[in-house]
């Protein structure tokens, strides 16, 4: 159970992710500082994801009020309140919302591209499937980067693999020229939440986030840590 802070400072925000760090283990380079260095939206937030209870990982998203209205309403923040500091009703700013959301939308599509642009600069490797099928994968990819990348329902219900017929670990390192294999569980309903500390390829991190966050919605959600807005 998690209790919600009033952050009321950008000072208050650094304490806060000071104190979840004490708390839980921060992921390795799932910390981003957007306070420092404000994404080219304007953007500004600090974000770190945490292994919490039972080892499920837990993003936390440490904002002040104002910068959570930049976040809500984007480029049009500044339409939420009038000039006297007062809420204007919801239908005067329905469009402004329309619009946050369409902006929302664009940055997550150019978010995906880079982390494709990503994968695909790596250096890469040709692995095979046992019918003599040509995989493309980053170099560093493993039997999980495989199965999603031959289908999302393989990579869901993956339990083991052989590479060059012999049983290897799920986080094995494949090699050029490799003959892959993989075992599956039909009634497997979903990947494994540590999976995400082993993939290379943005198509497994993004089906292994999004199972997570689905499979713990009522727990492993994102949390916006704010301070009460003045009457």
């Amino acid at each position: 159970m998690f209790t919600q802070k009033n952050i009321d400072n950008v000072a208050k925000c650094y304490a806060t992710l000071g104190i979840l760090h004490s708390i839980w283990k921060p992921i390795k380079g799932r910390i981003k500082d957007y306070i420092a260095q404000p994404k080219p939206n304007g953007y500004q937030s600090l974000h770190t994801t945490v292994f919490a209870e039972g080892g499920e990982p837990v993003e936390f998203q440490i904002r002040t009020l104002e910068m959570n209205e930049d976040a809500e309403y984007g480029i049009a923040a500044h339409w939420h309140y009038d000039e006297n500091g007062s809420r204007r009703p919801e239908k005067d700013i329905k469009w402004v919302q329309e619009l946050a959301q369409i902006q929302k939308d664009i940055l997550n599509k150019l978010s995906d591209l880079e982390e494709m642009k990503v994968d695909f600069l790596q250096t890469r490797i040709f692995v095979l499937t046992p019918k003599g099928d040509v995989i493309d994968l980053p170099e560093g990819a493993t039997p999980v980067d495989f199965a999603y990348h031959i289908h999302s329902d393989i990579g869901d219900k993956c339990i083991g693999s052989r590479v060059n017929e012999r049983m290897v670990s799920l986080d094995t390192e494949l090699k050029n020229g490799d003959i892959v294999e993989i075992i599956i569980d039909k009634n497997r309903k979903g990947p494994s939440s540590d999976w995400i500390k082993f993939v290379k390829t943005h198509t497994a991190k993004e089906h292994i986030i999004n199972y997570t966050k689905s499979k713990n919605s009522g727990i492993a959600r994102f949390f916006n840590i704010l301070p009460k807005k003045e009457k």
